[in-house]
């Protein structure tokens, strides 16, 4: 089997846009979560979110592209477009139909359906845009991306809730494998800051209410947290085969070596009590690296600051790693991003490939009081300087499904 590296990054994230500005915010600890300014919320029990402010489509994307993409795909081609210029990887006629894009993605263009719906009810089904199906559906980050870089190999889409950008970058490392394909597009976007989706996840409360104080309301393992924080962005990785990477001279940032994937076959939005199938993902994507426990050093929680999820996702790595759990560092970025629902995975990977690279744990921000049941080392308030050799970021989806991805750092 091939091995697989990361070669390029794109990321657009609410604390910062590019792979330095976000790491450089999430090493200090900021917060991108302010109240809504997409629509007016006053009438909303959660009225803040981590919006994307700072993203400006002109600069990666023509007008025509602009009107006919809707918000998610638009992030979609700029993280494409920043992964492929920071990879330096030239696409062309001898090598198209061997590079190949994986993107997920939640929920899709939610924006542009709302609009259309809209239109539909106050001027009618003739108003209706003949753009709203390709704006909508979900597979079009994947399908744009293909269309305007010219990639001919894999295209498809991956959906599975907040686990959605996770199994897509684990599908794109699978198929590097095998050789079906020597380099990967993927990742995930989402753009579902709307009054539908708000309105949709205040009625199941899974929002946090502390409306007065935004950057302080993503509190992940922290006894007064109270539930997540809706963010919106994206991250595109180029994966790529090693031996093509090297003949190339290509830039490595850390090596993919392991891909865990389970149902928990529970319920439609509670983890299981009992936390046996996180905990195998993380085993399994241990197992298929050829690593034990004992080797990793760091992992990039799912932490959503929601009551369950914190809990049970520290019962499964105590499952996972037994003695060796605390002794790791483990880090919520949610804390700042918020919750990019099926974009997590995606810029969670890239948070844990900087975090290898650069030898900086970065910090869960706002845990203050810490949940007694939640009592691993989850890097509280300030970044930690520690070389990493093998870390693990984890994604867990309603509907029960569990990703875990390991990385390794990049020795050359």
């Amino acid at each position: 089997m091939k091995r697989v590296v990361v070669t390029g990054i794109g990321v657009i994230a609410p604390n910062g846009i590019g792979k330095e500005n976000f790491f450089k915010a999430l090493a200090s600890g900021k917060s991108g979560v302010k109240p809504i300014s997409f629509f007016d919320a006053s009438a909303f029990p959660t009225r803040i979110a981590a919006e994307v402010r700072d993203f400006h489509p002109e600069e990666y994307l023509t007008p025509k592209e602009i009107r006919r993409n809707d918000r998610f795909t638009q992030f979609a081609l700029a993280c494409a477009q920043m992964a492929l210029e920071d990879s330096r990887l030239n696409i062309n006629n001898l090598n198209q139909e061997r590079v190949g894009v994986i993107v997920g993605s939640g929920i899709g263009g939610i924006f542009t359906l709302e609009e259309e719906h809209k239109k539909l009810l106050e001027k009618g089904p003739a108003k209706i845009s003949p753009f709203l199906i390709p704006m909508m559906i979900v597979n079009m980050a994947s399908g744009n991306i293909a269309i305007k870089f010219n990639l001919k190999g894999i295209s498809y889409t991956t959906v599975s809730a907040c686990s959605s950008s996770a199994n897509a970058v684990g599908e794109a490392f699978e198929a590097i494998k095998r050789g079906a394909i020597d380099v990967c597009l993927t990742g995930g976007v989402e753009s579902s800051i709307t009054p539908l989706s708000v309105g949709g996840f205040c009625a199941l409360k899974a929002l946090s209410t502390r409306n007065d104080e935004p950057e302080k309301a993503s509190r992940p393992f922290d006894k007064d947290r109270d539930g997540f924080v809706m963010g919106e962005g994206g991250a595109i990785l180029v994966l790529e085969e090693l031996e093509h990477a090297l003949a190339r001279k290509a830039r490595i940032y850390a090596e993919i070596v392991g891909y865990g994937c389970t149902s928990d076959a529970y319920h439609i939005t509670a983890p299981d009590p009992e936390a046996e199938q996180p905990a195998r993902a993380m085993l399994m994507a241990l197992e298929e690296g050829g690593l034990n426990p004992e080797s990793v050093g760091y992992i990039n929680a799912h932490g959503t600051s929601t009551y369950y999820n914190d809990e049970i996702e520290t019962l499964a790595i105590k499952k996972a790693f037994k003695k060796h759990a605390y002794r790791l560092l483990v880090s919520s970025t949610k804390s700042m991003t918020g919750h990019l629902l099926g974009a997590a995975g995606a810029v969670e990977a890239v948070a844990t490939i900087l975090t290898l690279e650069r030898g900086v744990v970065f910090p869960t921000i706002n845990l203050d009081n810490p949940d007694p049941q939640c009592d691993l080392n989850y890097v509280p308030h300030k970044a930690v300087e520690k070389d990493i050799e093998v870390a693990l970021t984890n994604s867990l989806g309603f509907g029960g499904h569990n990703v875990s991805l390991a990385f390794k750092k990049w020795r050359g």
